[in-house]
């Protein structure tokens, strides 16, 4: 089977928003009131990390509350064990902060959208050959827009997420280069998850959804 053959599609409210928020908060009980206010400005995809303790057991919970609104992803799965955590609480997508070969193949032979994370051209193009759903370009803030052209002068259909270091004015040139989506944490989160104000939140929220939707 080749990779374009297994390749899954990002779920389609992540596609059509073209912005995922990184959600890593200290406990999981916190991710309701953020997950509300990101919602209610318009976030259509949150991948909800596992460095945040008691994120698997709280996605149920979270799914039932949120899913007809959002999709909720798990991110930084690094282990094959992880990864069936995630897929049997019902994760949407899966993202890696790594390339990790058996996690790709194990993702495409259960059927659950897989990005993995990368840095260089051999690694974006392996996991990309390989069936993942797009390819997470992490740390992006290391790097310029320019990188997902770059890309596509060798490997013209690859679907790029930048990630790491992505504030309002580079999501705007990720996407404009030709980026998938933006993947945006503490620029947009600020210290939503230390009490901050929910409204700002959303305020901010919304900046990112005008930038990703073309309305900014």
């Amino acid at each position: 089977m080749t990779g374009e053959q297994a390749r899954l599609r990002l779920p389609q409210k992540t596609a059509e928003s073209r912005l995922i928020v990184v959600a890593r908060a200290q406990r999981a009980e916190d991710y309701d009131a953020v997950l509300e206010a990101l919602i209610d400005a318009g976030i259509r995809s949150v991948e909800l990390t596992l460095t945040t303790p008691g994120t698997i057991e709280r996605l149920p919970h979270l799914l039932e509350r949120f899913a007809g609104d959002a999709d909720l992803g798990i991110g930084t799965v690094t282990s094959l064990d992880q990864l069936k955590s995630a897929v049997d609480a019902g994760a949407r997508y899966l993202v890696t902060p790594i390339t990790v070969p058996e996690l790709l193949a194990e993702a495409v032979r259960v059927g659950v959208p897989l990005v993995p994370g990368g840095f260089t051209p051999t690694e974006l193009f392996a996991s990309w050959s390989a069936g993942a759903s797009a390819v997470k370009v992490f740390p992006a803030g290391r790097l310029g827009a320019g990188y997902v052209k770059d890309l596509r002068g060798p490997f013209p259909d690859i679907e790029v997420v930048p990630s790491g270091g992505v504030d309002l004015e580079s999501a705007a040139q990720w996407l404009a280069a030709g980026a998938a989506a933006v993947s945006v944490g503490g620029p947009l989160l600020g210290d939503a998850f230390g009490g901050g104000d929910l409204d700002a939140l959303r305020e901010r929220a919304r900046g990112f959804v005008a930038v990703a939707t073309g309305g900014a």
